[in-house]
């Protein structure tokens, strides 16, 4: 059976969209398959507080805040301390992002060195109080 000149141009147009949708998903950046992360890298004593080395990434227009706590876990009463990093504080456009956050104690309290720290960092949407991606390192500071 032959095929027509009009079978050919078909065929041959269908070939040609389905390479450019394969190409330009292929090149498409993966933002939207990357969400949301968090991790906790070095903690340090930086007195009073404890100073987080905190890698996240949010998907852009995100207004969630970036939760940070503290607490001594080698005292049975244990000094804590947390901070808030506001969503207008965070670079939210789908890549990773470091920055240092610093957790001050409680009022008269302070970490000391070779405290066993454990460390946690959440979002937290300000709008319906949902919390999500909770991470946490222990660390001797």
């Amino acid at each position: 059976m032959k095929v027509s000149r009009i079978g050919r141009r078909v065929a041959g147009s269908a070939a040609a969209a389905l390479m450019i949708g394969a190409t330009a998903l292929a090149v498409a950046p993966t933002a939207s398959a990357k969400a949301y992360s968090l991790s906790a890298g070095k903690v340090a004593l930086k007195k009073p507080g404890v100073e987080v080395d905190v890698t996240y990434s949010c998907d852009a227009g995100s207004k969630d805040w970036l939760v940070a706590g503290a607490v001594n876990v080698n005292h049975p009463w244990g000094v804590e301390g947390s901070v808030i990093v506001k969503g207008d504080k965070l670079v939210c456009d789908y890549e990773t992002h470091k920055m240092k956050v610093f957790v001050p104690p409680i009022v008269d309290q302070q970490f000391n060195k070779g405290d066993k720290v454990e460390v946690t960092l959440v979002y937290f949407d300000s709008e319906n109080g949902r919390r999500s991606f909770e991470t946490k390192t222990t660390q001797v500071v």
